[in-house]
């Protein structure tokens, strides 16, 4: 996977701007607050996901402005291809991210997942470490919609009924028929949530000990760390059958509590330094290298499931870092497209990336 051009029209606080990055490494330097995360989120766009910040679509849209345009050119396979999002066009066939692949009809954005892939580190991605599994669980099925599309139809069909059960749930005792209702639910349950749990199961059996070799790298063997997915019922090959006895042993329980109980809206993912919760022995940088690790890894399991390496997005990667850790990274960033944010580029004069310079939204290439 490799992006050849990028150009952005009312993206953020860029009103137009382009550039080609490096088959390799490009460094994007500049000062806080000029736009160089912002040129990283219009990336990451184009694999049809949210934004990794938080907040609305709307945002992404310069202020005073009806809506955004991102126009990338790309190879994916060897093969070249186009690919056109617009946010918030209000003239569109519909409102919201639209995507037009290869200037075909536009489409909703989620539905180009997979066709350009990337994975994304920025500093808030230490909550996966710091913070509660609802950022895990992001995790995992961020990646998996993008290396294996049809999850996404099994997440949406999951929390749309997951949604109807609470509804009943609270209404049960008034709501005719409810129990034949609620064995409907459950059974539709048991068979989106399983294929998930199965997808996140595969991913992370994968993902782990590629983690643990990346961590073991950084840290120069001083930790170890480890993964392991907490599913709500065994993940294997029949996920639905084992969700679907224990959304039975827990059915009394839930008509108590008025909400469902279990599922894969519940899982969680373990992450140990030495055996224990990173979250709360592992210092700030530990933190970070294990993010880093994990990310390493999922560009390396999307690679292998995809046959080909997605785009490698690093924002601010070096903070909090030690020399040591510094040069391993930089040493093993090669071998897939990565573009790199930074305030001082000082660490990567000694790589053969491009340096381009954001100011203020405009972008200007380094001789």
């Amino acid at each position: 996977m490799r992006l050849t051009q990028l150009e952005l029209t009312d993206f953020r606080n860029i009103a137009g701007a382009g550039f080609a990055p490096d088959e390799r490494l490009t460094v994007l330097c500049g000062a806080n607050g000029q736009g160089k995360t912002n040129l990283l989120e219009a990336v990451w766009l184009l694999t049809g996901g949210k934004s990794f910040r938080a907040g609305k679509d709307s945002e992404l849209i310069r202020r005073g402005q009806p809506f955004a345009v991102l126009k990338a050119a790309f190879e994916s396979g060897g093969r070249p291809q186009t690919l056109r999002l617009t946010v918030g066009d209000k003239n569109g066939p519909r409102p919201g991210r639209q995507a037009s692949l290869n200037g075909a009809a536009p489409v909703r954005a989620a539905e180009v997942a997979g066709i350009f892939t990337a994975v994304v580190f920025e500093p808030d991605h230490l909550r996966l470490v710091k913070d509660g599994p609802a950022g895990r669980r992001r995790f995992l099925d961020a990646a998996l919609c993008q290396c294996r599309p049809a999850h996404v139809g099994q997440l949406r069909r999951y929390h749309r009924v997951l949604a109807q059960k609470n509804a009943l749930l609270k209404a049960y005792e008034i709501t005719p028929g409810a129990a034949l209702l609620l064995d409907t639910f459950n059974a539709a349950l048991a068979e989106s949530g399983g294929a998930v749990m199965a997808q996140r199961a595969a991913f992370l059996e994968k993902l782990a000990p590629l983690a643990a070799a990346y961590y073991a790298e950084l840290s120069h063997g001083a930790e170890r760390l480890c993964l392991r997915y907490c599913p709500c019922a065994e993940a294997g090959a029949d996920a639905a059958a084992a969700l679907a006895a224990k959304l039975e042993t827990v059915r009394a329980a839930e008509l108590r509590a008025g909400f469902a109980l279990t599922g894969p809206h519940r899982e969680d993912i373990e992450i140990t330094l030495d055996g224990a919760p990173g979250r709360v022995y592992g210092s700030q940088g530990q933190q970070r290298s294990a993010v880093l690790a994990m990310k390493l890894a999922e560009a390396d399991v999307l690679a292998e499931w995809l046959g080909d390496a997605p785009v490698l997005l690093l924002d601010d990667v070096l903070s909090e870092l030690d020399e040591e850790r510094q040069a391993y990274l930089l040493n093993h960033i090669g071998g897939r497209q990565t573009i790199v944010t930074t305030c001082d580029s000082a660490a990567f004069t000694r790589t053969s990336g491009r340096l381009v310079t954001v100011q203020a939204g405009a972008i200007t290439e380094r001789a």
